[in-house]
């Protein structure tokens, strides 16, 4: 069956549908990692996006059951040159097409991708629908530029219920820390790592106030990644000043934006953001580069941090745009970046709570 994509800019391109049926609207961006489609589909901060993935080929290790990083597939829709419809790993469950299907997300195979990216790279992140109705795309073009989104994607994938996680490793560093995660959209594989080194986390829903999260009696507090933009979450940002001093603090992703907020920096939107497992980040302290996994829409503003108690301490090499801060002298600090790459963050962490 044939498939449009409709873009607010006018542009369409037509492909072949697969996946789930169906018609969806959603913001269009695009992912350069070769691998981890899996991943990203199920990440929380991709909650609502129609994704263009750049590597030509995808899908030909299938889906498996443990790559999830959330219960479900959290993007609105997928768009790829070529579906591998001959996977063959050892543990694949079943074929992203029918995993697809299944969770009730199109997707749309055999456009130009790279004129799809290199659109997407003029103009920034877009307005889009996937349509498998193509008699009145016209009408559908006028539509989309119309369609506001309404949604509150944080309120979507944060848990609605408290619940605590045991750690995994049998000691880290003589005991456990006490953890409590305010769930923005965290990733199953963020949980893993804090686990790995010894955490003992309680996860709560993003709108749990300053009281019930102290009251849990925490070592410290971990601000998690999720979708959206940050200014639109000023009960979190409130409960955020709330901690600041109280107990030590670890942000990232999201985290990292609402924590910067919170001591009176600013955030703005990327014009097409950072998605991917290949994002150089420079440390500032080391002057080494890491090369880390990202999936964001928005950034923290370096000349907003000027006037705060907050200094830089990562920069994405890419655009200079800030991949990690800490407070000058409270035990604060964030990247943007995935941490699960960069398992020494935790070790800093543990250090930081523990001094």
């Amino acid at each position: 069956m044939k498939a449009a994509l409709v873009l607010e800019t006018g542009k369409i391109f037509i492909g072949e549908s697969f996946g789930a049926k169906k018609e969806v609207r959603g913001e269009v961006v695009f992912y350069t990692g070769m691998t981890g489609y899996q991943e990203l589909l199920t990440d929380p901060s991709s909650f609502g996006q129609i994704v263009c993935m750049t590597y030509p080929l995808i899908g030909n290790y299938g889906i498996n059951q443990y790559d999830n990083q959330s219960a479900y597939m959290q993007v609105r829709g997928l768009i790829v040159k070529e579906a591998a419809e001959g996977p063959n790993h050892w543990q694949m469950k079943c074929l992203l097409a029918e995993e697809l299907e299944a969770e009730g997300i199109p997707g749309i195979k055999g456009i130009d991708t790279r004129a799809l990216t290199r659109h997407i790279r003029d103009y920034g992140a877009l307005k889009g629908m996937i349509t498998c109705d193509l008699s009145h795309l016209e009408d559908a073009v006028s539509e989309i530029k119309g369609w506001q989104n309404k949604e509150q994607p944080v309120a979507e994938v944060s848990t609605p219920h408290i619940y605590s996680l045991s750690p995994l490793a049998p000691e880290a560093k003589g005991r456990y820390f006490k953890l409590v995660v305010l769930d923005f959209g965290i990733k199953n594989n963020i949980l893993k790592a804090l686990r790995s080194k010894g955490f003992e986390v309680t996860v709560v829903p993003y709108h749990t106030s300053a009281h019930v999260i102290l009251s849990l009696g925490p070592d410290a507090i971990f601000l998690s990644n999720g979708p959206g933009n940050p200014k639109n979450l000023p009960e979190s940002i409130a409960t955020i000043k709330e901690l600041i001093g109280r107990k030590p603090i670890f942000g990232v992703g999201l985290g990292h934006q609402l924590l910067a907020l919170a001591l009176g920096g600013d955030t703005y939107k990327l014009k097409f953001g950072h998605r991917g497992g290949n994002q150089p980040v420079l440390d500032l302290n080391s002057s080494k580069v890491i090369i880390t996994s990202q999936n964001h829409s928005y950034a923290v503003a370096a000349d907003s941090l000027e006037k705060t108690p907050l200094v830089v301490t990562h920069l994405n090499v890419n655009d200079k745009t800030v991949e990690g801060m800490r407070h000058k002298e409270l035990p604060v600090f964030s990247v943007q970046y995935h941490p699960e790459d960069s398992l020494y963050l935790f070790d800093d962490f543990a250090a930081m709570i523990d001094g």
